[in-house]
């Protein structure tokens, strides 16, 4: 009777575990994901990536792009606004399921996440108010430099020479990095040249700012980051590879004027 107990007890222990008796938890993230029929979206506000447009639509090329592979895998996408900073503890909390919004892919980030192909090229630069286009293109020697917290922005500011007599300060945003130059409050900042593309000049909120094309920093790529060790990442490879084949991907870049920075 005590066996019979025993073999009831455990049983029951394993139906209430995410990932069963005797199985790898990570591995069946995917069907985590399926089973609850959403794909939830870590990501911050900014354009051309993920933002809100003028009639208060949510938009933008990773908006299009993540909704576009949800379809292809059978859920829905729902995007969650999060502090950049601790992105990879929200991951890993199950918070949410993905990082999606112009992610460097680094050594680093590889070794914690799971990382999909790269899709897009990028880079860093300068962005300051167009009288002063001149004056940082030559130094930034004293010039009061911001770039969001965690990001590429702030690992540059902090290892490159360029950089090294500046004072920098970061910010929780690249909206905010643009505001603060805007505003006279930061001489520089440093974004994310995809971000410069969308953000800045004629037509935006940003009419006064330029970025510093002369000068090219970090190039880099872009990567959906998933939680170490499951098979979501592969799953989301086969539905970009399909997007890049039918031209929906390319479709969607050249809506946000981004089609010559895809990797296909």
């Amino acid at each position: 009777m005590k066996k019979i107990l025993s073999l009831i007890l455990a049983v029951a222990m394993c139906a209430t575990l995410f990932a069963g008796c005797g199985t790898d938890t990570a591995s069946s993230d995917l069907a985590y994901i399926k089973d609850k029929g959403e794909m939830v979206i870590g990501m911050t506000l900014f354009a051309p990536m993920n933002y809100y447009n003028d009639a208060n639509e949510f938009v933008g090329f990773e908006t299009e792009f993540a909704k576009a592979v949800c379809e292809k895998l059978g859920v829905e996408a729902k995007f969650v606004e999060i502090d950049w900073n601790s992105k990879e503890i929200e991951l890993n909390a199950k918070n949410i399921d993905c990082i999606w919004n112009g992610m460097t892919i680094t050594e680093e980030r590889k070794a914690n996440m799971d990382i999909s192909t790269p899709y897009m090229k990028n880079r860093q630069v300068m962005v300051v108010k167009a009288e002063n286009l001149e004056k940082y293109s030559a130094s930034v020697a004293g010039a009061t430099v911001v770039a969001e917290a965690g990001s590429a922005g702030e690992e540059l500011a902090g290892a490159d020479e360029f950089f090294k007599e500046a004072k920098f300060t970061p910010v929780d945003s690249m909206a905010k990095a643009l505001m603060d130059v805007k505003a006279g409050t930061s001489d520089v900042a440093i974004v994310d040249y995809v971000t410069s593309i969308g953000s800045i000049g004629e037509g935006t909120d940003f009419a006064d700012l330029v970025a510093v094309e002369a000068l090219e920093f970090s190039p880099e790529e872009y990567g959906i980051a998933f939680r170490k060790g499951g098979d979501t990442a592969t799953a989301v490879n086969e539905a970009i590879a399909a997007l890049i084949a039918d031209g929906k991907l390319e479709e969607i870049a050249k809506a946000y004027k981004l089609e010559n920075l895809l990797i296909k």
